[in-house]
């Protein structure tokens, strides 16, 4: 490296002499034997400590690998047992395997359990406890078409709450559904209310909203 005298007055630096060069060689010796015995004190003054994180870092990684092939052995293990539920037509199997899982497989398999045996306590489960809320939402219209001649329009309103958000992927259907079962029982204002909110709403669908226009 050029020293600042080169840099400035383009003079070279002197030659070291053989006594320099030596006292170099032996100053770069003891330096790296302080360094050697400064890191030979530090591991052993911290070799236990040094042992323990590297066997923490083994078993993280040990169990990682293990995770990722127990997760993937499960997921094949639970595909394979819905694939045979739904080819035996097997209602209790699919209700079986919704309880041993989760997420939307977990209420797919409680919803087809349902369309299976008609068994609405499934679908008051899933409306309840279900693990994604499109399955909820869809649980809860599903209940109205069965029980909503038995209940007041209002309750219907009440019911299908929850869906009266963008949020929900069945917004326009729960409105246009509380609609109707105001106009069926004479209720035209409330009625009326509903299917305006649908109508002029831009995102509604076309058919839900030709829909709503036509019980206008």
């Amino acid at each position: 490296m050029a020293t600042m005298l080169e840099r400035n007055k383009n003079v070279k630096a002197p030659k070291k002499t053989r006594t320099e060069h030596m006292e170099d060689a032996l100053y770069r010796e003891v330096w790296e034997e302080v360094n050697n015995e400064k890191t030979m004190q530090f591991i052993k003054k911290y070799s236990k400590h040094i042992m323990a994180t590297a066997l923490v870092i083994l078993i993280l990684a040990t169990g990682f690998q293990i995770g990722v092939r127990t997760y993937r052995q499960n997921k094949l293990a639970t595909a394979a047992a819905y694939e045979t539920a739904v080819e035996n037509v097997d209602a209790n199997a699919l209700a079986a395997l919704s309880n041993n899982t989760s997420g939307a497989t977990a209420d797919l398999a409680l919803f087809q359990a349902y369309l299976l045996d008609q068994d609405i306590a499934k679908l008051e489960s899933l409306a309840s406890n279900g693990d994604t809320r499109d399955f909820r939402d869809l649980a809860r219209l599903h209940i109205i078409g069965i029980r909503g001649d038995d209940m007041t329009a209002s309750d219907v309103e009440e019911y299908l709450s929850d869906l009266d958000t963008k949020s929900s992927p069945f917004y326009y259907t729960a409105a246009l559904t509380v609609a109707q079962k105001y106009l069926s029982t004479g209720d035209r204002e409330n009625g009326n209310k509903w299917l305006d909110k649908i109508i002029n709403d831009a995102d509604a669908p076309s058919v839900i909203s030709a829909t709503a226009q036509g019980l206008r």
